[in-house]
Order: structure tokens, then C-alpha cells, then sequence
């Protein structure tokens, strides 16, 4: 087997890179958080209260906490992924960060490990700070709620890592777009965020189960409303497989951009 092709090698020494871009974002991190949150608050009010007032509830909960369910899940699945896409690219590629640290005694997939884990490391912090205000707004105040934080983790680890797959293969920034305009929107739109899926089309049902959003609106959307989901051991299984697929081949592929 061609070293590429090898199991992530795994081990703490990704501690120290996690720390360093840590203390890189923490002298923005006022305004990296405000700007993570703008947006999914921006729609969450918008649609929430414009639209809310028109159609006022679904399955009998009002729309603005429907929404607010959905919203959170996309908004860590986007804050993970710009991280895992825009920043890491910078720091592989124009900054050269990545080559400075492969003068050290740290390994590729080290590196790669580390980005992965602080991109959604970053992503839950966005997710809290979202949460927070859903709070203030009087909604997701139930128990089952404690759940929410790992399952939001576990949304970042899982679009962190297809991200980095994304981020190995780009040429340039502009490739991003790409993936942004062509996947995530698409599945935003397929997963149940905005709408119940049930309302697509039948084929384009059968697409939302196999969606790693539509598992993270399932598991989150019932936690905020204060029940356990249903059929929670699949949607959690199903993110963890997108997250250990998508990091080896995000492994391999980054190996053999860097290493040949």
C-alpha cells in the first residue's frame, strides 16, 4: 500500500497546532463571533417573525422556533466549513504556515487533525453564542437542550472534514465557490432548515436522509423543542461516518498534495 493510502496517524501533537490558531483567532475573536451569528440571526428574524406571522406554525410549534432549530445546525455547518476552507487554504497555502510546521517535529496529519478539530472547535463556539440569543428569545429553554453542544460538535468535525477534502484539492479561492453554491446551499435547501423536507418531492426525500445536514436538523431540531429525536443512534452514526470518511480521504488527498 503507497504511504499516501495509510490510516491517519493519529496522536496528541496536534494540541499545540490547535493552540496556535487559537491564540490567533482569540485577538478577533469579538468580531469573528459577531460575524459568524449575523447572518443566521439576520434570517432567524427576517423569516422568522415576517414569514412567522403569515404561517404561525408547523407540526404545532411555531415557525420561529422550527426555524431557529434548523438554523443553528446550518450556521455551524457553515461556520466550520468557511474555517476548514478559506483559513486553512490561507495557512497552507498563502501564508505557507502549514510548510513552517512540517519543520518541526509534527507530522501532516498532525496538521490536518488539528485544523479539522479547530474548525469545528470554532464552529461551536459560533453555535453557543447562537444559542444564546434563542435564550434571550425564550426559546430551547428545556432540559434535552444540555444535548445540543456535542451534537453541534460532532456537525463541525463532520463539515470540517469535507471541507479539508475540498481544501486539498483547490487551486485557488475561487474554487470554494464552487462548493459553497453547489453543495451547501443545495442541501440547506434539501434539509429540512426552512420547510419539512416531507414537502419535497419523493426522490428528493429519499435524498435528504443520506444529507449530513438533514442527520444534523433531525438531531438538534427535537433537542431544542425539548424531546429526544427519533431514531437518534442512526443520524449520530451516519454523521460519524461523513466525518471518518471524509478525514482519511481529506488525509490522503492533502498527503498527496504536500508530500510527493
Amino acid at each position: 500500500m503507497s504511504r499516501f493510502y495509510l490510516p491517519p496517524a493519529l496522536s496528541l501533537r496536534f494540541i499545540p497546532v490547535w493552540r496556535r490558531n487559537f491564540l490567533v483567532w482569540r485577538k478577533l475573536a469579538i468580531a469573528s463571533v459577531i460575524g459568524n451569528i449575523a447572518e443566521p440571526m439576520i434570517t432567524l428574524i427576517a423569516f422568522g417573525y415576517g414569514l412567522g406571522s403569515l404561517l404561525q406554525h408547523i407540526d404545532g410549534i411555531p415557525y420561529i422556533e422550527f426555524l431557529a432549530s434548523g438554523s443553528i445546525a446550518m450556521s455551524v455547518m457553515m461556520a466550520a466549513s468557511f474555517e476548514a476552507l478559506y483559513s486553512a487554504f490561507s495557512r497552507m497555502h498563502a501564508q505557507k504556515t502549514w510548510e513552517s510546521l512540517l519543520n518541526t517535529p509534527l507530522a501532516l496529519d498532525d496538521i490536518v487533525l488539528a485544523e479539522m478539530l479547530w474548525a469545528a472547535s470554532k464552529a461551536l463556539i459560533s453555535g453557543l453564542a447562537i444559542l444564546l440569543v434563542l435564550f434571550m428569545l425564550g426559546i430551547g429553554l428545556h432540559p434535552t437542550t444540555l444535548l445540543v453542544p456535542p451534537v453541534l460538535f460532532l456537525v463541525g468535525m463532520t463539515f470540517a472534514s469535507i471541507a479539508l477534502i475540498m481544501n486539498a484539492i483547490a487551486r485557488g479561492y475561487d474554487f470554494f465557490t464552487y462548493y459553497f453554491t453547489l453543495v451547501l446551499t443545495p442541501m440547506i435547501f434539501l434539509s429540512g432548515v426552512y420547510y419539512p423536507a416531507r414537502q419535497l418531492p419523493g426522490w428528493l426525500q429519499a435524498a435528504t436522509d443520506i444529507l449530513p445536514l438533514g442527520a444534523a436538523v433531525q438531531l438538534v431540531r427535537p433537542l431544542l423543542l425539548g424531546r429526544l429525536p427519533d431514531g437518534a443512534g442512526g443520524h449520530v452514526l451516519a454523521l460519524v461516518a461523513y466525518c471518518a470518511v471524509g478525514f482519511y480521504i481529506a488525509t490522503v488527498l492533502t498527503r498527496r498534495r504536500l508530500l510527493r
